[in-house]
């Protein structure tokens, strides 16, 4: 993990795309190659963040499906 970024568990999906927004803004101002280094070091630790709470719901709801309708069509 980086050492400048947060806790995610404690953030909202959209406080966590808001510091992905405001990291790419801030990416492109800047022409330093080590200062890219570390935005794009942060940019992925949010992005995780996000893809895996993406997963998660994902699956999650696969979980809860109904399957009553596959019980209605029966192919003999």
């Amino acid at each position: 993990m980086h050492p400048l970024a947060v806790d995610c568990s404690n953030l909202k999906d959209s406080e966590i795309e808001t510091k992905i927004q405001d990291l790419s803004r801030k990416y492109w101002m800047t022409r330093n190659p080590d200062i890219q280094r570390q935005v794009v070091s942060l940019l992925e630790h949010y992005k995780m963040e996000i893809a895996q709470r993406r997963a998660k719901y994902w699956q999650e709801q696969n979980e809860k499906r109904d399957t009553d309708l596959d019980n209605l069509i029966k192919i003999n």
